[in-house]
């Protein structure tokens, strides 16, 4: 066994003041260099600790490391040390971290208990054709330091080099870790009563030919509570999907191309998952997101049993990530979201909300109540702000289009909004300002959004690059990313096409700095 060497962050290496162009300041991103997908999630001794695929030497994807912040509250974040590095193993892909609170691994007979992680090994030399397999390291001083398990790997794949990103988990009712893992186009689920030694278990996904839309990647199998029902919770297998680069069907694309994430709703019973057919429509997809830039989702481990299950994402998508045109680092991280199940009139379906710690960031700026918009209004004149929520209720009445426009300038504006005859919550970036690194950018990303009550309630953050669009209690999301003119002031807008629509209610508030410098 040995001790992991770490390369130490040095804020000094360059001029970083976390104003950068760009940069948000209520998503996580890291000091520099290259960040992908979350990994390792775990809340421990008062910790939330985020580990992230990361590399340490450029902007652009290279080899794989962990890199590793932890929060206290999930908003103010601390960048540590890189946790895990190359070895003679390979590289360090996607997985997760567990707390080991019974020492069923054995590697922590002098202490009692501690976290592991497992992780994808890629591109190995030792073994030849073993290109992914999976490992373990472990901890004992709350993730800080970290030592790789002797005798990794401890998966080894059988006939595919896609074979990848455990999120493992303690399943109470077969006292047994359970790893979901994703293997090119399906989802295999493996046991283990100690972390070390896997059993093959089952497997779900080759047979519903209807999602293959690209690779699949970063399973994730979590209860989600049922809203209203505090005891009823159902299992939902959420699944990430690779770009597939335009080579299948445009019917085979994500809602709005590119990598992009769904969910199954059913039953587990420590072995098996079953998608249950009367919760969703046996063929129909559930997707988690609208926009281009929410993938590889994955849920925090050892919150609390009566807690909702709690994620973050990747704020990219993988058609243009190595090309936005960040400075000194690449991609951030979504907003944690909670999550649960809402009964629908089409069955159950996931709904998304922002962490309620956010609130710590807000300080109002703007106010009002049953406000008639007509075509032309502007009733936010000086409202202006790069990182904002605005929280808005619209009856809908005769206009065919209303909403806000955001990141406003003279050039450009990313305009937010719904079309009542189509019934379409949209958001429409194809103006948003430096659209021209890739021809899939500029787009209009949308999704079908019914009336409750013949009213539409949206919240949105805006944070310089990054807009989350949460609506009708965060059923429908749309998450993108937007690079507007640099250096000018941003206002808002709030606009009726076409017709007027009634604002009942409207709340706009300015979100301070997360970062703690």
């Amino acid at each position: 066994m040995g001790e992991i060497i770490i390369e130490k962050i040095n804020a000094n290496d360059v001029a970083i003041d976390y104003k950068e162009e760009y940069r948000g300041q209520f998503h996580y991103s890291p000091l520099k260099n290259w960040m992908n997908d979350p990994n390792g999630l775990i809340y421990y001794l008062g910790e939330y600790h985020m580990f992230y695929q990361y590399y340490p030497h450029d902007t652009v994807w290279g080899p794989m490391h962990w890199g590793h912040a932890v929060s206290k509250d999930l908003i103010r974040w601390e960048e540590l040390p890189i946790a895990l590095a190359p070895d003679k193993n390979g590289m360090i892909f996607s997985g997760s971290a567990v707390w080991d609170k019974d020492n069923t691994s054995g590697l922590f007979d002098d202490v009692g208990e501690g976290i592991v992680a497992i992780f994808t090994h890629a591109d190995n030399k030792v073994v030849p054709g073993m290109d992914q397999a999976q490992s373990i390291a472990y901890s004992k001083d709350k993730g800080r330091t970290w030592t790789m398990y002797e005798n990794n790997p401890v998966l080894l794949p059988t006939n595919t080099t896609d074979f990848r990103d455990p999120k493992v988990f303690w399943h109470e009712e077969t006292c047994k870790w359970i790893m979901p893992l994703a293997v090119q186009d399906r989802v295999e689920i493996y046991t283990s009563p100690n972390l070390i030694n896997w059993t093959f278990a089952s497997s779900f996904g080759a047979e519903e030919k209807y999602i293959h839309r690209g690779v699949f990647e970063c399973p994730d199998l979590v209860q989600v509570p049922v809203k209203g029902y505090e005891e009823k919770k159902k299992w939902v297998l959420m699944l990430s999907v690779g770009d597939n680069n335009g080579v299948n069907k445009k019917d085979y694309e994500t809602p709005a191309g590119g990598s992009g994430m769904l969910y199954f709703i059913g039953d587990f019973d420590g072995i098996t998952f079953t998608k249950d057919d009367k919760a969703m429509n046996k063929e129909e997809i559930l997707w988690v997101d609208y926009g281009a830039d929410f993938y590889a989702a994955v849920t925090w481990s050892n919150v609390k049993v009566e807690e909702k299950p709690i994620w973050i994402a990747w704020m990219s998508n993988w058609r243009y990530a190595r090309e936005t045109p960040t400075t000194n680092w690449k991609s951030s991280m979504s907003i944690p979201r909670t999550i649960e199940l809402i009964n629908t009139k089409k069955g159950l379906r996931l709904s998304q909300q922002p962490i309620q710690q956010l609130s710590t960031l807000k300080e109002s700026i703007f106010k009002g109540e049953d406000i008639e918009i007509e075509a032309g209004t502007d009733i936010l004149t000086g409202i202006q702000g790069e990182s904002l929520e605005i929280v808005a209720r619209f009856e809908v009445k005769d206009a065919i289009e209303f909403g806000f426009k955001v990141l406003k300038t003279k050039e450009s504006e990313t305009v937010i909004g719904y079309k009542s005859r189509e019934n379409k919550l949209f958001l429409d970036r194809r103006n948003s300002g430096n659209t021209s690194f890739d021809p899939a950018f500029p787009a209009v990303h949308e999704v079908e959004l019914m009336e409750e009550y013949n009213e539409i309630e949206l919240k949105i953050f805006v944070d310089a690059s990054l807009i989350e669009v949460f609506g009708n209690d965060g059923m429908y999301v749309i998450s993108d990313q937007v690079f507007p003119n640099w250096g000018k002031e941003k206002s808002v807008e709030v606009f009726s096409k076409n017709g007027s629509v009634k604002l009942r209610s409207l709340e706009i508030f300015r979100m301070n700095s997360s970062w703690n410098q």
